[in-house]
């Protein structure tokens, strides 16, 4: 185990002191190996992992947040080092209030605004209008700790605008260092603005001095007309001027003062209408905004407005308001038609369809939206199905016009027995074949075998999300992970369960539609007779090959696979399973039926080589084949999880057995064809013979042409070669591979064989004995030969001897194309001789004494000769002819017998050596 990373250690921090939202730079020594390693990283106890970013095990950049210390440390956690430690701290400062003219670089909200919760409008304060700087001088902020302040002038402020300004407090504050003469100036500063503030209201009085000068002369006037008259009928003129007077003094006034007040009204009025504005601006800037906010995807933010206006205006009676909150809602309609037409398009992924279900269960969208969105993505699904079997189709049928063989192996271009495992090991190597592939692989291929991989490769990329689509419907997470809307989860969960069935149906349609398409390209004859135009329309010229068959048996597993992990209950895939089987079926037959091919074209290459024991090539050819065949067979035999055994069917297994005994019969075929071929239709100039063995009498020179004997000595020989090995080593191979009716299998085939080399042997010996029986006859009675007579015997004559150089050459011909059968043949030809001689001794009606000697002799001689292949049938026969002859009586022919025995065998020594024991062993015949 790897030793643990020191802990984390902070050695530095710059800047070290600031507001919230410093942007500062940390150092130290093992701050983590990377962005992953970091899990924590605290200043002044504020968490400001979010903003963090790791640049080296030794910088850190993130940014300061509101912490409620004003001093603290540093501390940086990572995976590898655990929490660590701090050798520097960093100060946080108060941020400073900032005026209406100072300048920033935030932006500071100037605006009154209308607080819906408290429904008071907040504005600015009159006196924060005034001047940032009231004294007009340069600020020079001094270093004093805002504690000690605090310390020194408690309860107070600086803010000059606050009631309880300290004047002491803000020249500390912000004039420790000015000097005495700029603050006499700042004196002055200040009276000027307090002459402007008195010179403003001296001008306003200074405006009406007019009025009350007239209005003055006016009463002086009446007053000296009352003293001078002092009568009553001036006194009644006097009243009437007064009026005049007054009138004339008010209407004076109105035209002075009637356009100020018309401003003032006016500017009241507007002062009023923006409170208004202001106070209500959200409602009134709410459409406006919605449609912008659109326009940028902020449905968020459109929604949350929305439920601000709706609780704040929904039942609302002003008629400007309603105004403005149905415009608002028309917007919306707007944009929950917007949002569905989002939802069901596609394609479109899982992230987006549970966001726009959410918004649209935000804005009460009217129906079950998250219902219309999986109806959607199965018809779209299914269409993606079809329209990609058709897209193929029509390939298929465009390239069949410009056919070219590189298009499938189906042709008969396939590979040679030897060659065929080499392919079949590449395709039952799933992965590999399909992921090591290049692009001229779907050249290769057949249109059949792309448009599984393609149909299968989209329903595995579609479904999951449409499985996960509806997981979320039914737990209600579409409306909130957090389970914050209960109501709509509970709705969600309700109309869940309403709809099971209906959802359990899209599946099994989809299942069907997969399953089906599949059929109609692979298993056209597994549909029914209207399924064929909807699921079918492929030009089937040759069925795929078990090549084929095996990889995409191997495509529709992995596509099975993928679809259990997701969960879906076994009885909606179990027509998936339904499809494997019967692939895995088909594949078995036609692998076999296309084994049988190979196997009969195994004649073609039959090359008569025989080695020493008198075999060709062609048993092992036919047992390699057969096992290349099953070789290609044992992913399509063996069973995945949750697959049925293929040969659980009984018309399986006898389909299989059938065609398992039909190749072993197309062997047999074979081996008998080339047996019984005319000499001018076999191609002998390859022939050769293995002439390694010191045993061989002869040979076959390459030279040579082949009889029909020798063919049907080869073939004898390779029966017996498969009777003994091959037979038996292939029926081990099916054992092995799970084949049932082996037994059955091994019985006929072997019966078949048996009958086959029966039928051979009767052949060649009705080739080979006939001649020699049919010259018996006449070279006992060459030259008017007669038993009745004839001379005393001088030796064996010449027909006898030539009976048995004809016998010798059929041994010679016999043990160079194999040893093991010389017994066999040797055997029925000494039978067939010794019958013929028996027939021919019993046919004689009397001998002499000289014939019987004669007979005797020739008889003795060829049974002595052949002593080693006599059976209990040659024996009898044998027996028969002596008993025919009459016995000798005299010791003068027995031993005259004997001298003429021994003399014939000496002579004939060398001829005869083939009929010694130690030259062959017998054999059961």
């Amino acid at each position: 185990m790897s030793r643990a990373r020191p802990p984390p250690l902070v050695t530095g921090i710059s800047p070290n002191e600031g507001i919230s939202w410093t942007k500062v730079t940390i150092r130290g020594e093992n701050l983590g190996t990377g962005p992953t390693d970091l899990i924590g990283l605290t200043i002044c106890g504020h968490n400001c992992l979010l903003t963090a970013e790791w640049m080296s095990a030794s910088k850190i950049v993130c940014r300061v947040g509101q912490a409620k210390n004003d001093k603290g440390d540093i501390i940086v956690t990572t995976k590898s080092g655990g929490k660590g430690t701090s050798t520097v701290s960093f100060k946080l400062l108060k941020p400073e209030k900032i005026g209406i003219l100072d300048q920033s670089a935030v932006w500071v909200d100037e605006m009154n605004y209308y607080d819906m919760r408290t429904d008071r409008n907040k504005g600015i304060p009159p006196l924060s209008l005034r001047p940032a700087n009231p004294l007009g001088i340069e600020i020079d902020k001094g270093r004093f700790p805002q504690k000690d302040l605090e310390s020194l002038f408690p309860g107070m402020s600086a803010d000059f605008t606050s009631e309880n300004f300290s004047a002491a407090w803000y020249l500390i504050e912000n004039h420790s260092t000015t000097s005495f003469d700029q603050l006499k100036t700042a004196v002055v500063n200040l009276k000027k603005q307090a002459n402007k503030k008195n010179e403003g209201s001296l001008a306003y009085v200074k405006g009406g001095l007019s009025t009350f000068f007239e209005a003055q002369d006016a009463l002086s006037a009446i007053h000296q007309k009352l003293e001078a008259d002092g009568t009553e009928k001036v006194e009644g003129s006097m009243t009437q001027k007064l009026e005049n007077v007054l009138n004339r003094a008010s209407n004076t006034a109105d035209t002075l003062f009637q356009e100020v007040l018309g401003r003032k009204d006016k500017a009241d009025s507007t002062r009023n209408a923006l409170n208004v504005l202001q106070r209500f601006k959200f409602l009134f800037n709410l459409p406006l905004n919605i449609e912008r906010n659109i326009q940028k995807g902020d449905y968020d933010v459109v929604i949350n407005d929305y439920e601000k206006a709706k609780s704040l205006f929904g039942k609302t009676e002003v008629q400007v308001f309603k105004k403005y909150y149905a415009e608002v809602e028309t917007r919306i309609e707007a944009l929950r038609e917007l949002l569905l037409d989002k939802l069901l398009e596609t394609p479109s992924t899982l992230h987006d369809q549970k966001r726009y279900i959410r918004y649209l269960s935000d804005l009460h969208a009217p129906g079950d939206p998250a219902w219309q969105c999986i109806g959607a993505q199965h018809q779209w699904i299914l269409q993606l199905m079809h329209n990609c079997k058709e897209s193929y189709v029509k390939e298929q049928k465009g390239n069949s016009l410009l056919h070219s063989p590189m298009l499938d192996l189906d042709n008969d271009v396939r590979p040679s027995p030897v060659g065929h495992l080499s392919q079949t090991a590449s395709l039952k190597r799933g992965s590999s074949f399909q992921s090591g592939r290049d692009d001229a692989w779907r050249y290769k291929a057949p249109q059949q075998v792309v448009f599984v991989e393609k149909l299968t490769k989209l329903v595995v990329s579609q479904l999951p999300n449409f499985w996960k689509l509806w997981i979320s419907y039914v737990n209600g997470s579409l409306f909130s992970e957090t389970a914050e809307k209960s109501g709509q989860m509970e709705r969600s969960k309700k109309n869940a369960r309403q709809r099971q069935n209906d959802f359990k149906k899209m599946i099994q349609e989809v299942m069907h539609s997969l399953v089906k398409l599949i059929r109609g390209a692979l298993l056209p004859f597994s549909l029914r007779e209207g399924e064929s135009r909807q699921y079918g329309g492929w030009e089937m010229k040759s069925e795929l090959s078990g090549q084929w068959l095996t990889h995409v048996i191997q495509t529709v597993r992995l596509s099975s696979e993928s679809l259990t992990a997701l969960e879906i209950p076994n009885d909606m895939l179990q027509i998936i399973q339904d499809l494997i089987l019967d692939l895995r079926v088909r594949c078995i037959i036609v692998t076999l039926q296309h084994t049988a091919e190979d196997v009969k074209r195994l004649a073609e290459k039959e090359d008569w080589v025989v080695d020493n024991e008198g075999l060709t090539s062609l048993p092992s050819q036919f047992e390699q084949c057969i096992i290349h065949s099953l070789q290609s067979l044992k992913t399509v035999l063996d069973c995945r999880p949750g697959e049925a055994s293929v040969f659980q069917q009984q018309k399986t297994q006898e389909d299989v057995s059938q065609l398992s005994i039909g190749i072993m019969q197309v062997f047999i075929d074979c081996l008998e064809q080339l047996s019984t071929k005319p000499d001018g239709d076999i191609d002998t100039s390859h022939l050769s013979v293995d002439v390694s063995s010191p045993d061989l009498f002869g040979s076959i020179h390459e030279d040579s042409s082949l009889s029909s004997e020798q063919r049907l000595l080869i073939a004898l020989s390779n029966c017996r070669y498969l009777e003994r090995h091959t037979f038996l080593n292939i029926a081990e191979h099916f054992e092995k591979h799970g084949f049932q009716g082996v037994e059955k299998i091994t019985q006929v085939s072997m019966e078949s064989l048996k009958e086959l080399d029966q039928r051979l042997f009767e052949m060649y010996i009705e080739f080979k004995a006939d001649p020699i029986v049919g010259s018996l006859e006449p070279g006992i009675y060459a030259g008017y030969f007669d038993w009745k007579d004839c001379l005393a015997p001088s030796g064996v004559r010449n027909y006898l001897k030539e009976a048995l150089v004809n016998i010798i050459a059929v041994h010679a011909e016999v043990f160079t194309i194999s040893k093991d059968l010389v017994p066999r043949v040797m055997s029925r030809v000494v039978e067939a001789v010794s019958e013929e001689l028996s027939r021919l001794m019993q046919c004689v009606s009397s001998f002499s004494k000289n014939g019987a000697l004669q007979a005797r002799l020739e008889i003795c001689a060829l049974r002595d000769t052949v002593a080693i292949y006599l059976t209990p049938e040659s024996n009898s026969s044998f027996k028969q002819a002596l008993e025919a002859l009459p016995q000798l009586s005299s010791g003068t022919d027995k031993k005259l017998l004997e001298e003429l025995l021994n003399k014939f065998k000496s002579s004939m020594h060398l001829q005869l050596t083939c009929f010694q024991a130690s030259s062959s062993t017998m054999m059961k015949t």
